[in-house]
């Protein structure tokens, strides 16, 4: 299905965020619209519209586990579809169809237990779409707003996270993101031409979520300031990604990466755990671990990889008069581990952003934004705090920062 009821379907943060200015509803508003207009424009997103089973996926494309690609590809030929095995990755064959398809109903055909009498069902799904959380499908939907530079790092804290290395799966790093943040990002990671950020649609004009990556760059060393990190691209510009593109990002880190912050995810057909991170994230290494964001949809719905059970997931909360509450536009679920705040200041890049009937922003390398990407990229630092205060690895710094009551049903413990 085509993406036309989108804006329809798809919550605003308006309806969420109460007490917000009026000019700041308005400005998730068009957010919102600039991000569906850009998912509509591609021709490589389908949206599903099911109610309360939304997702998005790559059109034409099944995902088959690999020993059951061949009877999949036999069922599919004998119901008279003209499909053909295409490349492999992460324990999966790219099953393309020669027209466009229903993928979703073709799906839900295989899953049918009646399909396959005496049989093993097979292990097949759409190819998902994955988003920088802030967009479709959730809360808050908000665009980063301007802000004033970050204070220098304080040298009393200069040494927390050193030694550790945090793979960051985002959209890269802005190409100037170290000389213009030295004091933050500069001397934290190896610059690389692939993992840089391409940032812009056109000109200075930046992509709703061009510069995700390098703000999320800057939780983590707010969090760690002596940590290292690695980027790898696994969203483009608009925030948009897929599962071969994250578990490509997650093979190309470094080996030093001992955490992995996954401030995106997706929605997935029957909300069951998509194959190929299931299937790559088996293999990690021992004593890493993945931090991933619980996401934007204000509901219980399980994201994915957060809500995978090696996967520690984070909340949001936010900052109220009176303290701490959980914040509106958060996924949480008993599948939850942790929360943070998720209302950040951080490292950002040089450009415009134009939403819909909205005065153009300029950005001068430093944003304000929302969202459980910065939750999670805020425990991530932590737990590389943690592990260099004590010289625990990744697994046991997890255990031990996890070891504490929850701080509220469905959001976990709370990580300051």
């Amino acid at each position: 299905m085509a993406l036309a009821a989108l804006a329809a379907t798809t919550p605003l943060s308006a309806a969420l965020r109460p007490g917000r200015a009026a000019a700041d509803r308005d400005d998730d508003a068009a957010y919102q619209r600039a991000f569906q207009q850009l998912l509509e424009a591609d021709s490589d997103v389908r949206y599903h519209a099911e109610a309360g089973r939304e997702f998005l996926y790559r059109p034409r494309q099944l995902l088959v586990a690999d020993p059951d690609t061949p009877r999949v590809v036999t069922a599919l030929r004998k119901a008279g579809h003209q499909v053909a095995p295409g490349g492999r990755f992460a324990g999966v064959t790219r099953v393309h169809f020669d027209r466009e398809t229903d993928v979703p109903a073709v799906v839900a055909t295989l899953r049918d237990p009646r399909q396959w009498p005496g049989q093993p069902v097979p292990r097949a799904q759409p190819h998902h779409v994955l988003l920088g959380y802030g967009n479709i499908m959730g809360n808050p939907g908000g665009p980063p707003q301007v802000a004033a530079a970050l204070p220098a790092p304080d040298p009393a804290y200069a040494g927390e996270g050193a030694g550790v290395t945090v793979g960051i799966c985002d959209t890269g790093l802005w190409r100037l993101a170290g000389s213009r943040h030295p004091q933050w990002l500069g001397g934290g990671y190896l610059p690389e031409v692939d993992d840089e950020d391409p940032l812009y649609l056109h000109g200075d004009v930046l992509g709703p979520q061009g510069g995700h990556g390098t703000f999320v760059a800057g939780v983590v060393r707010q969090a760690a300031p002596g940590v290292r990190f690695d980027p790898e691209p696994a969203l483009d510009p608009t925030g948009v990604g897929d599962e071969e593109m994250l578990t490509t990002a997650l093979a190309a880190l470094s080996p030093q990466v001992s955490i992995v912050n996954l401030s995106l995810g997706c929605l997935t057909q029957d909300d069951l755990p998509p194959l190929p991170l299931v299937n790559l994230l088996a293999g990690r290494q021992a004593g890493t671990v993945v931090v991933a964001a619980a996401g934007n949809t204000g509901t219980d719905r399980p994201a994915w990889p957060a809500a995978l059970p090696e996967v520690l997931a984070v909340a949001a909360v936010s900052r109220q008069a009176d303290g701490l509450v959980p914040a509106a536009y958060s996924g949480f679920g008993s599948w939850v581990d942790a929360c943070a705040v998720g209302e950040r200041s951080s490292t950002y890049v040089d450009g415009r952003l134009l939403l819909p009937g909205r005065p153009a922003r300029q950005f001068l390398g430093y944003a304000a934004w929302a969202g459980t990407s910065f939750a999670a990229a805020h425990v991530s630092g932590r737990l590389a705090a943690v592990m260099s205060a004590t010289g625990l690895d990744a697994e046991q710094a997890r255990q031990f920062l996890l070891a504490q009551p929850a701080w509220h049903p469905d959001y976990g413990v709370l990580v300051d």
